[in-house]
């Protein structure tokens, strides 16, 4: 069993490092549009289903608390923690719109949606890309195997080409601290520097 566990590591950190090296340059810019949104006052909303929602949940605590910094809150909102809000869509309509509505009523003009799916194919997640480009949100994705869907329906895609969904879930939780780790460097360290 040892050279299984060895086998992951070797395999996780392949996949990661291959992310990092084909998508630094679209980290660093998605970054800086979060930033920019952040500083119009506008608000980046987060959803994924499973994992990927347990990871909208994680992103947006990093940056409504804190991350590594000491710094006032930022407004990020996972779509996936208000469960009247996702039961009674999906009991009134159906599981589809638990997104969608939600970025409908919340989302407005020069906000920010980043949606996490490991297969760029959850229709849920496709529909609240669809209704945020609607309601003028920039729309970004972390997304798996080929992308999917979504990899040609949002502003910035950033696919983690791998077809293992916990090697593809183990990148977006890096992609997804680097993205703090960043903004906060833009918003409240990069000043001091110049």
């Amino acid at each position: 069993m040892e050279d299984m566990v060895q086998k992951i590591l070797s395999d996780s950190q392949s996949v990661v490092e291959t992310f990092i090296k084909t998508h630094g340059a679209r980290l660093i810019e998605f970054s800086e549009k979060i930033a920019s949104t952040f500083l119009a006052d506008r608000k980046l909303l987060i959803c994924g289903n499973g994992g990927s929602a347990a990871d909208a949940q994680h992103m947006a605590a990093e940056f409504v608390n804190r991350f590594e910094l000491e710094r006032p809150p930022l407004p990020a909102m996972a779509l996936t923690t208000d469960t009247s809000v996702i039961t009674s869509i999906g009991n009134d309509y159906n599981f589809e719109e638990i997104f969608s509505k939600q970025v409908k009523a919340l989302g407005v003009d020069g906000d920010m949606l980043l949606a996490i799916s490991t297969s760029g194919n959850s229709q849920n997640v496709v529909a609240a890309v669809k209704a945020g480009r609607k309601q003028g949100l920039y729309t970004a994705a972390l997304l798996g195997k080929d992308g999917g869907e979504l990899n040609k329906m949002v502003d910035m895609p950033m696919v983690v080409a791998c077809s293992v969904t916990a090697r593809v879930q183990e990148a977006h939780v890096l992609a997804e601290h680097v993205i703090c780790h960043l903004v906060d460097y833009i918003l409240f360290q990069k000043h001091l520097e110049e």
